[in-house]
């Protein structure tokens, strides 16, 4: 972060997880170093006609626990509820109370996805259409079938839905938006809410964000333009970042919040903090179809974030990098990486937590660099799973096997989707 007299620092002194590796963060980080997958055969709904049988799902998550109402479940889609119970559990771990502060002060910005209406939300309506002629079906639609849509259908499908309800909960008045870049969003979140602390529109920002790919829906769709693995063999191996044999990524679901603060009112409060964001940077591709262009919004991200922390990459202790296991996908991050780190992308410690828990769309991100301010604290960088023929096209220094020790207390954590928007934020631990 450019540093200046008034300049404040930007602490994280909250975090909280919903992952399919575990719920909170005691569990989310045991299941990280004993290298416990969250991947497995889909068994929510029946799977033999869909193109990818693989999942990670969030298991054993009961949303009024963190709900003050059952009548709010009405207007939560299955995103929602995770986004909120993060935010919840960010929020405890920050010791952060209402009352302790002007709710003006205090904002919301969240990442989130495209929300799909499941069958169940539109079968009363659509049975109304049943017709062979197809002209009688559009009539029966406007006339009846438009008036068995709840009311409230719409509300559990708007992406900005997240943050107005945690804003709702914590009595959070100040700046709130949402971000809606798939994968990226959650770092280009927290670099917006490091610029309206240090402009001084909020002294707090809850930051977060969530996403669900389980839905029938969801797996079909993204199947046309997603490389998903078609493993079968043993679920827990499909995801396979920078592996020579990773075959596709494997969809799950999760969501993951962060307190934003000075540095002074943590200190004031007796909180220790996970981290100081040191340097965020963006960027995005223009030709995502030509191999030799690819990649570039990641390599613009990447030295805006380095610059922005006033650091060079030889500074760097690990980096988690966006590692989704796509043949393709992989290539262009580890190109991009050598383009910006040189020699030291060789070098420089490298996790990729996808392994565990595969793509949650835009509640992935945070979830990652909740995994990182977990190693920070902790001083010890998870492995990434089933990472066990290196490829050559990629030569990265791929942490795997056992957790390694951290010596270097500085993060890189990078996102990026197939489109090319890209992020990167550089994490010290204080």
């Amino acid at each position: 972060m450019q540093t200046g007299a008034d300049t404040p620092r930007v602490v994280i002194t909250g975090t909280g997880v919903v992952s399919p590796i575990g719920t909170g963060n005691d569990a989310f980080w045991q299941s990280l170093l004993e290298g416990r997958s969250g991947v497995s055969f889909l068994d929510a709904f029946p799977a033999e006609h869909l193109p990818s049988k693989l999942v990670a799902e969030v298991s054993d998550f009961d949303p009024l626990e963190y709900l003050p109402s059952r009548k709010l479940l009405k207007v939560m889609s299955r995103d929602i509820r995770l986004g909120v119970a993060a935010a919840h559990l960010a929020i405890n771990d920050a010791r952060l109370r209402p009352g302790q502060f002007p709710p003006e002060r205090v904002g919301v910005v969240y990442g989130a996805g495209r929300i799909s209406s499941t069958p169940q939300d539109l079968v009363e309506a659509i049975r109304t259409c049943d017709t062979e002629d197809p002209e009688s079906g559009l009539t029966r639609w406007g006339e009846d079938g438009l008036g068995r849509i709840t009311p409230l259908w719409l509300l559990k499908r708007l992406p900005n839905m997240p943050a107005c309800h945690v804003s709702i909960g914590l009595d959070a008045r100040g700046p709130n938006n949402t971000i809606t870049c798939g994968a990226a969003s959650a770092l280009l979140a927290v670099a917006e809410a490091v610029r309206v602390i240090e402009r001084g529109a909020a002294d707090y920002m809850i930051v977060g964000a969530c996403g669900s790919n389980i839905h029938p829906m969801d797996i079909a769709k993204l199947s046309l333009f997603e490389t998903l693995s078609r493993r079968t063999d043993d679920p827990a191996r499909a995801c396979r970042p920078f592996d020579k044999n990773r075959d596709g990524t494997v969809l799950g679901e999760g969501a993951g919040a962060l307190v934003l603060e000075r540095y002074e009112r943590a200190r004031d409060r007796g909180i220790e903090p996970y981290a100081e964001i040191i340097g965020t940077g963006a960027g995005c591709d223009t030709r995502v179809d030509n191999d030799a262009l690819a990649g570039e919004g990641l390599v613009c991200a990447i030295r805006a974030a380095l610059a922005d922390a006033e650091i060079s990459a030889d500074q760097l202790g690990h980096i988690n990098a966006h590692g989704k296991a796509t043949p393709r996908g992989d290539l262009i991050e580890a190109r991009a990486l050598h383009r910006v780190l040189g020699d030291q992308a060789e070098r420089i410690p490298l996790t990729a937590l996808r392994s565990y828990f595969g793509q949650c769309d835009a509640g992935g991100g945070v979830v990652e660099l909740a995994g990182s301010l977990l190693a920070l604290r902790h001083g010890r960088v998870p492995a990434t799973l089933n990472y066990e023929t290196p490829d050559d096209d990629c030569r990265l220094n791929v942490v795997h096997g056992q957790p390694l020790t951290l010596e270097n207390p500085v993060a890189l954590v990078v996102n990026r989707t197939d489109v090319g928007q890209s992020a990167a934020v550089v994490l010290r631990r204080v």
